[in-house]
């Protein structure tokens, strides 16, 4: 399901709509690409054999991986018709909740918390979970905040 507004100025009366994205399986190539491109090559993310008898019996996803897959897992989940373009404008709060096992899936689920004015367009809140299928309990919880800018 996508959440549909009709332009930027119509963000606040969606304010509460959710979306859901679809299932995205965390490999452990990924895990790998992810481990060099940041210079953390933990053995809890990478050594698949020492990790079967550490804490988590499998290798799993750096918290920052998962993060950053924010804008794939959330992808089409909000179309704002009449928006030249939307930046990433931060973050306000991230919470890891539990560890991404690698060969497992996420998905999001993303809800328009609150939208504010702003000189170039409107500040929108987003908080999004990240769900790891098979579990009750999310792997991560974060509010972001995009920069939505009207076409001229």
């Amino acid at each position: 399901m996508t959440i549909v507004v009709d332009s930027p100025t119509h963000l606040t009366d969606a304010v509460g709509q959710t979306a859901t994205g679809d299932w995205y399986e965390i490999t452990q190539d990924r895990i790998a690409a992810f481990a060099d491109a940041t210079e953390d090559w933990q053995w809890i993310h990478l050594d698949a054999e020492r990790a079967t008898s550490g804490p988590f019996g499998t290798t799993i996803a750096h918290g920052y991986l998962t993060l950053s897959l924010l804008p794939r897992l959330t992808s089409g989940l909000l179309s704002v018709a009449g928006t030249a373009m939307v930046v990433n404008y931060g973050l306000d709060r991230v919470r890891f909740l539990q560890p991404v096992p690698s060969g497992s899936r996420v998905r999001a689920v993303t809800e328009i918390a609150a939208v504010e004015s702003a000189p170039q367009g409107y500040r929108v809140s987003l908080t999004t979970t990240v769900e790891l299928e098979g579990s009750e309990r999310p792997a991560l919880v974060a509010q972001t905040v995009g920069l939505f800018v009207p076409e001229a």
